[in-house]
């Protein structure tokens, strides 16, 4: 896509009924723990985009089978047992930061000697975090500063550990459980806020017996190793973060009036959704089911009056991905809308706190930072300028949704990262009105 992408107010407000797309993180899960597994899984739902699509050809080269039987339709036989192998050339992550961090938890348990690559963005990423508990657990890493590129050197036969990580990360966890599903004994982590339980839920449902105990407002979470997973057939439910770009376009675009089918409700990604009621959003959830393991529901979303409010830090873990949505929402509500607690947005695919207040800002909307805090008085958002995306998805996603309530256009410099998370973004905005020209 060209650097002419942009969007604009709508001479109508937005109607329609879509169905989200597969969900991110279930996605990449769905793939790696298939392809840990003993027997065929089949996917139904999968988010093919750029992302998971790299996963696919990791697990791949790890030794698993891995085919695609129609859009959204994978099956992956496991290596069970026999383990993953050492792959034959350096495992390319391209911009897949989730896969990146759950797989080099899932191969730290084997004997594997691999190294790991990544594009420009992702290879500036901190994967310090998720590589300390594997050291602890006995792995053996050759690093520059904790950043890919990078190599495992030694890996199985692996100590289980007891671990709190000193920052909440559903990856961290993540990373934790896999390579404690192929370690003798009892693998446990403490957190101190809850985060995305999305492992704990598919490990239960290929069969490992996970302990989930609450402590405080975390829990410890803790499996008996080694573990075997069995092969069983997941229905991905649909991306709340990807719907949050649908659900703000409709809020803010007087006159909307949409049906988003199939969005995951899982209370660790809620944490938008009950924002936005506290701002005074028609957001209405009805026909709830379950699908993968998760509770799935069909969002009503209308055009609404919002009032500015304060986010506090506990929301963080349940919305990470969506403060820059949530920001250009807030560009329109009345008054003041702070978010505090922020500083995790700085370590995403950008620094996505310095860069949402420039989209906000070169468009005419009053913003700050102060520390980890950012605020957002709503008012006239001038427009037309160019955004600097960053080579990140949501930031470019997010500008564009600016684009449908500013009194002139507003462009991104680049579209083409749409495509890792959100591959159908411009088909379904095209269908309910949005006016977004990728030309």
């Amino acid at each position: 896509m060209t650097s002419s992408t942009k969007s604009q107010k709508p001479e109508f407000g937005l109607r329609g009924s879509v169905k989200a797309p597969g969900d991110k993180s279930v996605s990449h899960r769905a793939l790696i723990f298939g392809a840990l597994a003993e027997g065929t899984t089949e996917i139904s739902g999968l988010l093919e985009g750029e992302d998971i699509l790299h996963t696919a050809n990791v697990v791949k080269a790890f030794g698993a089978r891995v085919t695609r039987l129609g859009e959204g339709h994978w099956r992956v036989t496991g290596c069970g047992s026999r383990g993953w192998r050492t792959p034959k050339k350096p495992i390319d992550f391209g911009n897949a930061g989730t896969g990146a961090r759950l797989i080099m938890g899932a191969a730290a348990a084997f004997n594997v000697n691999v190294s790991y690559i990544g594009d420009a963005s992702l290879s500036s990423r901190p994967m310090g975090r998720v590589l300390t508990p594997l050291r602890e657990m006995g792995t053996k890493f050759e690093t520059n500063n904790d950043r890919l590129p990078l190599r495992q050197i030694q890996g199985g036969n692996l100590n289980p550990i007891n671990y709190t990580p000193p920052h909440a990360s559903a990856q961290v966890k993540s990373a934790v459980l896999l390579a404690g599903l192929n370690t003798e004994g009892l693998t446990e982590l403490h957190e101190l806020n809850l985060t995305r339980d999305h492992t704990e839920n598919m490990l239960t449902a290929f069969g490992v017996v996970v302990v989930r105990k609450v402590k405080g407002s975390g829990q410890v979470v803790s499996i008996d190793g080694p573990a075997r997973l069995k092969a069983t057939h997941i229905k991905v439910p649909g991306d709340p973060s990807s719907a949050a770009f649908l659900i703000a376009a409709a809020l803010i675009v007087p006159g909307s009036d949409i049906i988003i089918e199939n969005v995951m409700m899982n209370d660790a990604r809620s944490g938008l959704f009950e924002v936005l009621n506290e701002m005074g959003a028609f957001l209405r959830a009805d026909n709830f089911r379950r699908s993968g393991g998760e509770t799935i529901a069909d969002l009503h979303v209308k055009y609404s009056r919002l009032n500015g409010i304060t986010v506090m830090p506990e929301r963080v873990p349940s919305m990470v991905d969506e403060y820059p949505v949530l920001a250009v929402i807030a560009a329109v509500a009345r008054g003041t809308t702070i978010m505090r607690g922020l500083g995790e947005l700085r370590v995403k695919e950008s620094d996505r706190l310095t860069g949402t207040l420039n989209l906000l800002t070169v468009n005419g909307v009053q913003a700050r930072i102060d520390k980890d805090t950012l605020s957002v008085t709503g008012g006239l958002v001038a427009g037309g300028a160019k955004v600097k995306t960053r080579h990140d998805h949501r930031m470019a996603m997010s500008a564009l949704v600016l684009g449908l309530v500013s009194e002139k256009p507003i462009a991104i410099d680049d579209a083409s990262m749409i495509a890792t998370s959100f591959p159908s973004f411009f088909e379904l905005m095209a269908s309910i009105g949005a006016p977004i020209d990728k030309s």
